[in-house]
């Protein structure tokens, strides 16, 4: 029995699931002809089958004999072998950086540097961000086109030193008042550029060895955790002309799907109020009170407002930092995620309605900054059979009696059941017929361009969490290698594969162009956008050949200046003192 059936069997059809479940549930439920959602309906296998229906995921096999044995293969793989230290040399040094996203100055080059190495022709400064780079290879008629994602920034909070199970944060701010810690790879993004930049590798020498035809694209992307760099390149054209684009994520287990992804808008409020002391309160426009009002104000749509694939969360950036001391500016940012960019859009109205409120409350002046705006993925189920035949063909990870101790202890530092990595390839199942949301991501944008197959493999053990600092501790640790290794391996083979195999293209560009075929696609960001930017130094510019500022569109520099123009508060005609007669009107 199938998810759904065990649902029937407790008395709720899946129509009544599906409708319980909010409109994008609902949507799918209806069939193609009633679809008031392009977006989500792209992403469900009703695009590729009107006749489709929840249950007959349950009776899915995947298909048998995509990934082929080739001298090419062979080559890759055994370019991995020979070549781990520098992948995994490379893994441990953007561990060790750990820095902020727009911010990866030596991440950044430590990457684009490997792939020079290795006959990669270096480009700089994709869309106007600094740390955004393409490296290209390429041999013979120079098709098709495959693309690489490398991503390479860190989160901030998750610092952890490697292989410990226990928290013990490598930087720690012993601030007295507020103590914080440091940037770390929570996401596994030192080991996401890694292993695609080894496998990258791999395939240019198998290329090279075996005489393929082709070109490789390794697409450096910036700032992903603010889901900036990838939306930004590909407004620019950046991903224009591939074939096909693969991908990696590190994850809790040996897995692929075709699944969609969260929509997303990445909104900063800043509040404008007046300074003053605590003492002497009267007549300030406090923005501390505004964003608490803010944040309390949209929970109250969460009964009502939010559907089962709707997420809403925030974060307060910059409020009062003494008690004492008003702050004139304080700021708050928001997520906005839902099952389509419309909905998405939706969610993040109402949210800066609640901002409007919060300002007219407490007499501040609101004004809002788009950070980043991201469509759901838009999945490939024939690039994803390729990918997992693969990662059968390659074999799971294996890891040391070590590492499962340490992913065990892990586990029991967060409360999970004791079981270790997985030591499996999981076995390629449809996804849900009943989209109840998740993450976001800026690949997201990629697929709506060009097929795009991802997968990941078990960076860290189930239980535990990303963007946490029990990623951080596996990043540059045994099992993390073990998961980057394989990752490299999973990802050399499927590129050769569709290098060799044209009729595999061909079927992932057709099943490409029947998922779009009811959506406009357009970037969700703004003509008047501006890119999250910081400046480079002076030696990262100078060993990159690039010019500052940048001129591509959406760079603004300098960055407009926030400043106070709010008066204090108007409490009135003034009280006359107790001891003073009050004039007597005539």
């Amino acid at each position: 029995m199938c998810e759904t059936d065990h649902i029937e069997a407790r008395g709720l059809s899946r129509r009544d699931l599906l409708g319980l479940l909010g409109g994008a549930g609902a949507a799918l439920a209806a069939g193609p002809a009633l679809l008031a959602d392009p977006a989500a309906a792209a992403a469900s296998d009703l695009a590729l089958d009107p006749r489709s229906a929840p249950s007959s995921s349950g009776d899915y096999e995947a298909p048998a004999g995509l990934a082929l044995d080739s001298k090419a293969k062979d080559a890759a793989l055994s370019f991995l072998d020979r070549q781990s230290g520098r992948i995994l040399g490379l893994n441990d040094r953007i561990w060790e950086y750990a820095e902020p996203s727009m911010k990866e100055w030596n991440s950044a080059l430590a990457e684009a540097t490997y792939l020079e190495s290795q006959g990669f022709k270096i480009t700089w400064g994709t869309a106007g961000m600094p740390t955004a780079f393409v490296a290209t290879f390429s041999q013979g008629t120079g098709s098709p086109v495959i693309g690489f994602s490398g991503e390479y920034d860190a989160l901030p909070g998750v610092s952890q030193e490697k292989g410990n199970p226990e928290h013990n944060p490598l930087v720690y701010d012993d601030d007295p008042y507020a103590p914080t810690y440091g940037y770390g790879h929570g996401c596994g993004h030192n080991s996401l550029g890694a292993a695609a930049a080894g496998a990258a590798a791999a395939v240019a020498a198998a290329m090279r060895r075996q005489r393929l035809d082709g070109t490789l694209k390794f697409f450096g992307s910036a700032g992903e955790e603010q889901l900036v760099g990838k939306s930004v390149a590909v407004r620019a054209g950046a991903y224009d002309g591939l074939d096909a684009f693969v991908d990696w994520h590190p994850g809790s287990s040996n897995s692929t799907s075709w699944g969609s992804s969260n929509a997303m808008y990445s909104t900063t409020f800043h509040f404008h109020g007046t300074d003053g002391h605590g003492g002497s309160p009267l007549g300030a426009r406090s923005t501390q009170d505004a964003v608490e009002a803010m944040a309390m104000l949209t929970e109250y749509l969460r009964e009502s407002s939010m559907a089962p694939s709707a997420r809403m969360h925030h974060a307060v950036r910059a409020t009062g930092v003494q008690p004492n001391v008003y702050p004139t500016l304080s700021s708050i940012w928001f997520y906005a995620r839902e099952a389509s960019p419309e909905r998405a859009k939706v969610l993040m109205d109402k949210i800066t309605r609640c901002a409007e409120a919060a300002a007219l409350a407490t007499g501040t002046r609101m004004e809002t900054k788009l950070q980043g705006a991201v469509w759901n993925k838009l999945g490939n189920k024939r690039g994803t059979e390729l990918m997992h035949a693969n990662m059968v063909q390659i074999g799971a990870p294996s890891f040391s009696a070590a590492d499962q101790r340490f992913g065990r202890a892990l586990q029991r530092a967060n409360g999970a059941p004791e079981d270790g990595f997985p030591e499996e390839i999981a076995d390629l199942r449809p996804p849900s017929p009943v989209f109840t949301g998740g993450g976001s991501t800026d690949v997201a944008d990629i697929s709506w361009q060009v097929p795009t197959i991802q997968m990941g493999t078990a960076h860290e053990p189930p239980g535990t969490f990303n963007h946490s600092w029990h990623r951080t501790a596996c990043g540059a640790a045994s099992p993390g290698h073990v998961a980057t290794m394989a990752a490299a391996r999973y990802l050399a083979g499927t590129v050769v594969d569709l290098l060799t195999q044209p009729a595999v293209v061909r079927e992932m560009r057709e099943e490409f162009e029947q998922r779009r075929s009811q959506v406009e696609w357009r970037s969700l960001l703004p003509s008047d956008y501006r890119i999250p930017l910081y400046q480079p130094p002076a030696w990262f510019l100078e060993r990159t050949g690039q010019a500052w500022p940048p001129t591509a569109e959406g760079v603004e520099w300098p960055p407009r200046r926030l400043v106070q123009t709010v008066p204090r508060d108007d409490l009135g005609p003034s009280v006359p003192p107790e001891n003073q007669p009050v004039p007597q009107l005539e």
